[in-house]
């Protein structure tokens, strides 16, 4: 159970202060018990459908939306604090709503508040803070939302055009290997019969042709390199293994150590393309730093969740040092600071390296 959605923040429980203005006013304005029972009972019934609201989109909203201007219009004569109930339903407005339609909406809410007040004469205290805070703080909420949408569209399209950017490498690796290796491979093929008719007769010449099949495949082979090179990694989890795999090649031991929560996602994805991938590169490029300068013996490798961070640590028992950072290391810090995360090193002992980024 949950009283707001996972993508919500904690700012609608400080909201929740405004309601004070209404919930107290029995303290400070004389009034009936029955008028006191009922503001309780309101107050009561105004929670659920606040925390209900933060779920709802589109029309749906208009239910509690609705509710709300009821109940800020029904106590409006006994209770200015009922002000709060109006400004409540404005700030859904902007949630629930495209920009357009919002403004509209809360045009209509204004209006609303104005003929009520001059129909019924209600108080000043009500109806002055009933249309400033409505239309204010109601209008704050859909410029807000509606830079957030811009903000997810903008997000959406960079993800696009990096997954539209991943399919158009691809394609053009698999063009050049194509190319490469079937120019290269038959070349090989004519060579090695051709050395194989010459080794009974001439065996020095095919002993030339076999030497140029080895030059012709280590052509190809830096040719393949040279194709696939900047080629992303395949992964968080195929990046682990390459890791472990790497270390102990090296004659490192090697300790995997990867919190519930993060290995779950990890098998889901739940990570986008450049989390993981920024995730992935730092990996590999810190593995690789342990394998060639720290000389170490041992390395943990560590990700967990931290808060809103996924953290990834890589420490080692190695030499440590403060040396300037590398190439390699000032990529990674970019790429990391670029997805608004932090890289963090540590050479008092062995060597720390600590990267959180934001999921």
């Amino acid at each position: 159970m949950r009283l707001l959605p996972k993508d919500q923040d904690w700012t609608p429980y400080a909201y929740l202060i405004y309601l004070l203005f209404f919930a107290t006013a029995p303290l400070f304005y004389p009034m009936p018990v029955w008028q006191g029972a009922a503001t309780v009972a309101a107050t009561l019934v105004f929670l659920p459908l606040y925390f209900w609201a933060y779920w709802l989109r589109g029309y749906s909203a208009l239910v509690v939306i609705g509710a709300f201007v009821l109940i800020g219009s029904v106590f409006a004569p006994i209770n200015p604090g009922a002000s709060v109930f109006f400004v409540y339903g404005g700030s859904f407005l902007g949630k629930a709503f495209d920009t357009a339609t919002a403004y509209r909406m809360l045009a209509g809410m204004l209006a609303l508040i104005a003929l009520e007040s001059w129909i019924f004469q209600f108080s000043p205290y009500f109806w002055i803070p009933a249309l400033v805070f409505t239309a204010l703080i109601g209008s704050v909420i859909v410029q807000q939302m509606r830079g957030k949408r811009l903000n997810q569209a903008l997000v959406m399209a960079q993800d696009e055009v990096a997954h539209m950017a991943q399919i158009a490498e691809r394609e053009r690796i698999a063009r050049d290997l194509h190319d490469i290796l079937g120019h290269t491979l038959s070349v090989i093929i004519l060579k090695s019969e051709l050395a194989s008719r010459l080794s009974a007769t001439h065996p020095a010449r095919a002993a030339d042709e076999i030497r140029d099949v080895e030059r012709i495949a280590r052509d190809a082979l830096s040719q393949v390199r040279a194709a696939v090179r900047g080629y992303r990694s395949a992964g968080i989890a195929s990046e682990l293994k390459s890791a472990r795999e790497t270390l102990e090649t090296a004659g490192i031991r090697v300790e995997i150590q990867i919190d519930t929560q993060i290995e779950m996602q990890i098998d889901a994805p739940a990570f986008s393309a450049a989390q993981e991938g920024v995730i992935a590169l730092a990996l590999r490029e810190a593995v690789t730093n342990v394998v060639r300068h720290a000389q170490a013996t041992f390395c943990r490798l560590t990700l967990r969740r931290n808060g809103p961070y996924c953290e990834l640590e890589i420490q080692d028992n190695g030499r440590g040092g403060i040396a300037d950072e590398g190439s390699g290391l000032t990529g990674m810090r970019q790429r990391v600071e670029t997805l608004g995360g932090e890289l963090e090193r540590d050479g008092s002992h062995g060597t720390l390296l600590r990267i959180r980024v934001p999921v």
